[in-house]
């Protein structure tokens, strides 16, 4: 998935000449907790109720009020992780995009990319979430690969990060296309993988919450 495909086309972008008054009416009617404003086809920033309400003047043009993530977008072919990251780094939820020429082209917000994200086939397919961690130093997907695959199971796909608690250390959780993970969590520990975490894909019936809860899981987030 690339930032073209994922743009949200129902949310406008503001203008500086538009009052505050405006912004706040559209926050809540696209339920987003910043809006872009956008300049003769510039991202100029983004701006918050928590903004607006700190000047106690909702009367005010858009263009008398400290903007935030003046950074916070991509380009049009960027990939949904780059997407995500220049999100997380700057603490919103909603990330502008813009062409080659640097014109304005939308935004994305991360509500429609978890969305997106877990019609893929990797989150749809049948199967179990297993976290494990080690030294980084020791990581290898290829050969945590094999022992899975020794246990007539594949990963399906892995996502890692940093352990905030230990440095030095990551978490590795990975999809497995199996619901049992007994023998293959046996194999990796008896190869000396610390398994910290097993999630077995719930029955076919489980409600929304519960598969949104797992893909949280999964995203470590």
């Amino acid at each position: 998935m690339i930032a073209e495909e994922l743009i949200n086309h129902m949310i406008p972008p503001l203008k500086t000449t538009d009052d505050a008054d405006k912004a706040i009416v559209w926050m809540e009617e696209f339920r987003c907790n910043h809006m872009p404003v956008v300049e003769k086809g510039q991202l100029l920033g983004f701006i918050s109720e928590e903004i607006i309400l700190e000047s106690n003047d909702i009367g005010k043009n858009l263009a008398a009020f400290p903007l935030v993530g003046k950074d916070c977008f991509v380009h049009q072919h960027a990939h949904f992780y780059d997407i995500l990251k220049i999100a997380g780094n700057n603490k919103l939820q909603i990330v502008a995009v813009v062409n080659d020429d640097q014109q304005y082209e939308g935004v994305i917000t991360v509500q429609d990319m978890m969305i997106s994200f877990a019609q893929t086939a990797s989150v749809q397919m049948t199967g179990s979430i297993l976290v494990l961690s080690m030294d980084l130093i020791d990581y290898s997907l290829a050969e945590i690969s094999r022992y899975v695959e020794e246990n007539n199971a594949k990963v399906i796909s892995s996502n890692m990060i940093e352990d905030p608690m230990d440095q030095g250390k990551i978490k590795l959780t990975l999809k497995i296309n199996q619901t049992d993970l007994k023998r293959i969590v046996a194999t990796l520990e008896r190869f000396n993988y610390r398994v910290i975490g097993r999630y077995q894909e719930a029955p076919q019936e489980a409600d929304d919450k519960d598969k949104i809860d797992m893909l949280l899981r999964y995203l470590e987030i």
